[in-house]
């Protein structure tokens, strides 16, 4: 199917858009439901200091990484509360950002310069978002093993 063409400041001006935060654990099983209903939707799976995709994930990809990536994030974040995904809109969403629980930085609070997320789910096309350094081999392993990428 023809991807539409999306420019990079399309997909930069929905990455600073407006974002709601899965506080509750019960939120975020939410959002896991209706990401999981639109498995199929054309979703950009992208780990920030990968290279970003070159074509949406299949169903079967998108499932197992709300799968995988639901479980590293109740294992690495022991919180009772949620707080580390955000999306632009709750019910039909276009955005997820998935921050790693191992590298927050001010991500809750204000800051000049904020951490990128982790992960990105997206309906655009994703550009590089340039991770500042590099992506450690722990998380760059489990990304790999997720879709099966030989080093």
């Amino acid at each position: 199917m023809p991807q539409p063409v999306v420019n990079s400041n399309d997909y930069l001006t929905a990455f600073n858009g407006s974002f709601a935060g899965m506080l509750h654990w019960s939120q975020l099983d939410d959002l896991w439901t209706v990401l999981r209903n639109d498995a199929a939707g054309q979703w950009y799976l992208y780990a920030v200091g990968e290279p970003p995709p070159a074509a949406p994930a299949n169903a079967g990809q998108v499932e197992r990484f709300i799968t995988e990536i639901n479980q590293l994030l109740r294992r690495d974040h022991q919180e009772d509360y949620c707080g580390v995904v955000y999306v632009d809109e709750l019910l039909q969403p276009r955005f997820v950002k998935i921050y790693d629980p191992h590298h927050l930085g001010v991500s809750c609070g204000f800051s000049n310069n904020p951490p990128l997320p982790g992960w990105v789910m997206s309906k655009l096309a994703p550009v590089d978002l340039q991770l500042q350094g590099p992506l450690t081999g722990e998380r760059k392993r489990w990304w790999q093993r997720i879709f099966g990428f030989k080093e």
